[in-house]
Formats: structure tokens, sequence, C-alpha cells
């Protein structure tokens, strides 16, 4: 088995500077200087929920038309984040057919856990209504996170609460993508103070926020992504999450990568890092290989 090689010092001082939370907007700044500008329209501050001041950004091939439209939730602990951060992310899928929303969510301690599902939930909707107002189609809808975003977009397909809120069901949607996502956590660790903060003391709590308590056999067709060398979020996370769709006889793909870690696993989709794992090509090929509406022109040989 191949390991995927990272780009050396660069790599290095990038998964340096994003543990530094303080400095992960140079980071992002840097990585979004170098993304895809041409052929992609941009519309930036989308208010979705006035009442809680909450917006997000849409990166969309430009003249879409019937495209298929991928929601994405960034990481961050469901503490921090900005969805201007991962300006690279939806550029790269832009340039390759997809249209990306990217929204914000409320963050701990300011809310727990019903907050920003619920703030998660209300973006799914705005995307859902709006889909061709924006060049999309309603029944091409996938949700994507990487880490704690991940864990987000999972519950989404999997357990039906959030979605019935906005007459919606997880499998309205065409597909979850998860990049290094937490899907089976429970019994939180006593020392995790902030997670069981968001949710709950005890396992029946918590089990509320883990996607693999869900599985029904009612889900959308997921595709799984992790790296074998983070040490953030095991990769048995995936693999659970896997066995178990597996088991309802449900539609998964589990890929994971050697040598790859958890900050890489979600640059690699940027331009300087594309060559240290086949993320942004494994999420085409699903992507085209999932999608309901029309066939699109963005293929997974097409990256660089």
């Amino acid at each position: 088995m191949s390991t995927y090689r990272t780009s050396g010092l660069l790599l290095l001082v990038l998964g340096s500077v994003f543990l530094l939370s303080g400095c992960q907007t140079f980071l992002f700044a840097g990585l979004n200087t170098t993304d895809e500008h041409k052929g992609i329209d941009v519309e930036r501050h989308i208010v979705f929920d006035e009442q809680r001041h909450l917006a997000l950004d849409v990166y969309r091939p430009a003249h879409a038309e019937h495209a298929p439209i991928v929601v994405f939730f960034y990481g961050g602990d469901w503490m921090r984040g900005k969805r201007q951060w991962y300006r690279f992310a939806g550029a790269a899928l832009a340039a390759r057919g997809v249209i990306v929303v990217i929204p914000d969510y409320r963050k701990y301690p300011s809310v727990k856990m019903d907050g920003f599902m619920q703030d998660a939930a209300r973006a799914v909707a705005w995307t859902h209504d709006h889909a061709v107002q924006i060049g999309g189609d309603p029944q091409d809808i996938f949700v994507m996170g990487h880490s704690a975003g991940g864990q987000i977009a999972a519950l989404l397909a999997t357990d039906p609460a959030w979605l019935e809120a906005h007459d919606m069901q997880p499998r309205d949607l065409a597909g979850f993508i998860g990049l290094a996502g937490v899907y089976d956590f429970v019994p939180i660790a006593a020392k995790e103070k902030d997670m069981i903060g968001m949710f709950g003391k005890t396992p029946m709590e918590q089990r509320r926020a883990q996607p693999i308590s869900f599985l029904h056999g009612n889900e959308p067709p997921m595709l799984l992504l992790h790296g074998t060398a983070d040490h953030e979020v095991d990769p048995s996370n995936s693999k659970s999450l896997a066995q178990a769709m597996q088991a309802q006889h449900e539609d998964v793909t589990l890929k994971l990568y050697p040598g790859v870690g958890h900050e890489a696993l979600l640059l690699s989709i940027s331009r300087p890092l594309r060559r240290d794992a086949p993320t942004l090509d494994d999420v085409l090929a699903f992507i085209h290989a999932h999608g309901k509406a029309a066939p699109f022109d963005g293929s997974p040989g097409t990256a660089h």
C-alpha cells in the first residue's frame, strides 16, 4: 500500500500554523491566494437566518444550470471557524462543475448541539429552496464536512429530526461526504470538558450527537475519507460508520489515505497541496456517480 507524500516544508509550516488558532486567518488567506478564479462566480454574505445573523457564501461554475450542489460544513471543534477561510475548497469544486454553499453556524459555548444543528439544517433548507436560483438542482444536494463539520453533516444525513423541521428527510440528500469526521465517540472521556458541555454528561444524552446511533437503513449514500496518520480524530470513526452502513446494506465507500494527517486531508483540496492525497478526485467521482440530476461536466480526471 502506497503512502501519499506531503509537500515537504510547505505542509509542515501550514500544519503548524493551522494548529495555532490565532494564526488560522493567515494560513487560509495564503491558501486562498492560490485557488482557481477563472470560470467561477462567487456570491458572498447571503443571509439565510436574519434573526441569528447567519450568512453563507456560494461558489458556482459560471452559467451553472442543474449543477450538483455541495453544502460544506467546516470544522474547528464546534467552537471556531469562519466560512471565508474555506474559499479554496469552494473554488476547487466550482472549477470542476459543482456548486458549493459554505454557511456559518453558531459555536459553543454560545450554543450547544441543538443550536448549531438547527443552523446547519436551516442552511440546507435554504439551499434546497434556492437551488434553481443559484444554478443547481434541489434533487442533487450533497452535505459534506471536515472534522466537527463532518459530525454536523453526518447527523443531517442520519438523524431525521433536524431536516424534518424543514419538511425534508435525510434521503432527500444525494449523498454525504465525510472528511475525517467524528461519528462514533460515546462515551465521551471525562477530560473532554467541551464535548461534554455540548453533548451532555451521560451516554444516553451523548448518543444524540453520535451519527452512528441513527443508522436505520434509509440513509443517503456515503463517502468516508480519512488519513491513517490522523492523531486528532481516530480513523476508527470512519471505519465504524462504514461497517454500520454495510450492516444495513447501505451504499458506502470508505477510503483510507496512508500517511495523511487530520489537517492534511482537508488542505489537500487546495491547489498547492493537491498531490498529497486524491481527496478532490475522490469527492468528484462520488458526486458524479451519485448525482440524481443531469450529468455534470466536472470529472475527477480534470483535477490538477
